[in-house]
């Protein structure tokens, strides 16, 4: 069905086709110039977050290293004190084992006292009562 009126319906899809592709392209030209704009300000403000930053690290670096300081002197004291707790244990059992050895030397010298004090009293008691001799001199 096709007339010899000299009309041809492929240029008009070829020329509607072309506008639609312009069309879309100045879109995403439109689209791409807003991003732009947007990224501007974005590093506009990561500049001024550098800058801040950049301030504020100096006196943030020197609070890490005095805490790392302290960290450090802490951790000398501890080895120190762990040094010290040592030593009190050393002492501590050293003492332990001085007071058995003397525990252990003073207790028969306390029994041998003992015996002594109990069989010089029983000696007095047999002068005084008479009883040396195997005879029952009771005074009673």
């Amino acid at each position: 069905m096709s007339t010899n009126s000299g009309f041809d319906w492929a240029m008009v899809l070829d020329i509607g086709v072309g506008v639609g592709v312009l069309l879309v392209g100045i879109a995403m030209m439109v689209a791409m110039s807003a991003l732009a704009k947007t990224l501007g300000r974005v590093n506009l403000t990561l500049d001024e977050v550098d800058r801040q930053i950049e301030t504020l690290g100096k006196p943030v670096g020197e609070a890490l290293a005095s805490v790392g300081g302290i960290a450090d002197s802490a951790d000398q004291t501890i080895a120190r004190l762990t040094g010290v707790v040592k030593s009190l244990e050393d002492v501590a059992g050293h003492v332990s084992s001085t007071a058995q050895l003397t525990k252990d030397a003073v207790s028969p010298a306390i029994v041998n006292i003992g015996a002594t004090i109990s069989g010089v009293s029983a000696g007095l008691r047999r002068l005084v009562k008479g009883r040396g001799d195997g005879s029952n001199n009771d005074i009673s």
